[in-house]
């Protein structure tokens, strides 16, 4: 491509994305009906693979929660997502459905936890919009797609955009490596966590003229894990074609677990729990396997919970997402990447001490916080050397920042 050819793309992607959507095409409408509710507003049905599903309208925006992309994954534990079964009649889609197993807020979650949610200005109208699937974020550990901070229905309205989040395994039930045991039915288990992701995009493109979308004009989103589960879409082969563009906030992920590591991890956890094979495992109730997200990580400085996350398995993930270099898959996929300036004061701010550093304690907070095995000198002379007006707390959330 010459510069020509590459300065018109960029121009066009600009406008394509400050636009939303150009496209007027008319799509085939799927059977839509409406019918007095007990909600706020006006309940509405609308077919998706499985069948018929209530949501509701509120405020020109018609919502759907708890739609459900995928079969329980309890009877198949560490295996990738099957699809869901149909239903009879019309099941209710007005309240969130449950989260991953995990611990905190979003607790304690469900192994039935393949669920998304949609909020439309309008069903099966023939409208081309611009899908939006946000990724939440949480690492790959905890968090949820659910959460109220994520609800669509402004960005919705101001954008006339079809907005998607959500939620899928994670930590131990997501992405805890097996393959190292020899079963093949468990060599994708580090990387299931991110075939829920397939599969809900999958699901997203098959139903996008329902709820009047482009199907050729997806976009994926997410902040902090979120962007990370991004990186490493556009690096798995499975993820191909299956988003046009991508939006990373505050979260990268340019290599993945290698199957070492991730299987001696695999290995720390099993014995955390008491799990001497994997049958044993397969058998634990899924608050003793959440468990092991509490054991401590032996070989990662900047936590002390064993880390879950995708791993280099060579079957779902055949590269790392952006190293030695960007994956070859993705070179058409336009990428927006942010980071939010000095993300750390939001968990080391609690810490009182960390505003009144100064440059004969910092190296020391610094080294324990900083997560790159560098000389804390050296990371402080180049930041005074940058910013000669910032003071040493200053320094060190911009440095630990940069350091995640």
């Amino acid at each position: 491509m010459n510069q020509v050819d590459a300065n018109l793309q960029r121009r066009r992607f600009l406008l394509d994305s400050a636009r939303w959507a150009l496209a007027t095409a008319t799509l085939a409408a799927l059977p839509v009906s409406a019918m007095p509710g007990p909600r706020d507003d006006t309940q509405i049905v609308a077919r998706v693979r499985g069948g018929r599903v209530r949501g509701q309208r509120e405020q020109g925006v018609h919502m759907f929660r708890g739609l459900r992309y995928g079969a329980d994954t309890a009877a198949y534990r560490f295996q990738p997502p099957r699809r869901e079964t149909g239903w009879r009649g019309i099941a209710d889609a007005l309240e969130y459905a449950a989260s991953a197993p995990q611990t905190g807020a979003d607790g304690p979650g469900s192994e039935d936890c393949l669920f998304l949610n949609v909020w439309t200005p309008a069903l099966g109208d023939g409208g081309r919009r611009p899908i939006l699937v946000y990724l939440h974020g949480g690492g790959f550990n905890n968090g949820s797609g659910s959460d109220p901070l994520y609800d669509g229905s402004a960005l919705c309205r101001r954008g006339d955009v079809v907005v998607v989040t959500v939620n899928h395994r994670l930590n131990t039930f997501g992405y805890l490596y097996l393959g190292a045991l020899g079963d093949p039915r468990y060599a994708a288990s580090g990387n299931v966590g991110q075939l829920d992701l397939v599969q809900a995009l999958q699901w997203v493109r098959e139903h996008a003229a329902v709820f009047g979308g482009d199907a050729g004009n997806i976009t994926v989103f997410g902040q902090s894990g979120g962007g990370a589960k991004i990186a490493t879409l556009m690096a798995m082969p499975a993820a191909r074609g299956l988003f046009q563009r991508a939006w990373t906030m505050s979260g990268q992920q340019v290599t993945a677990a290698g199957p070492r590591a991730a299987a001696q991890r695999a290995s720390v956890a099993m014995d955390a729990v008491g799990a001497r094979d994997l049958r044993a495992l397969l058998r634990l109730p899924a608050a003793d396997l959440l468990a092991a997200t509490r054991t401590r990580d032996p070989s990662r400085v900047e936590s002390s919970a064993l880390y879950f996350g995708p791993v280099l398995d060579e079957v779902v993930l055949p590269v790392h997402p952006f190293w030695p270099q960007a994956p070859a898959q993705s070179a058409s996929i336009p990428m927006v990447i942010g980071n939010t300036r000095d993300e750390t004061r939001a968990f080391l701010g609690n810490d009182p001490a960390n505003f009144t550093l100064t440059w004969e304690s910092l190296p020391a907070q610094l080294e324990k916080q900083q997560f790159v095995d560098l000389l804390p000198s050296v990371v402080i002379a180049e930041y005074r050397r940058l910013y000669p007006h910032y003071s040493p707390s200053e320094v060190f959330f911009a440095a630990t920042t940069a350091g995640r």
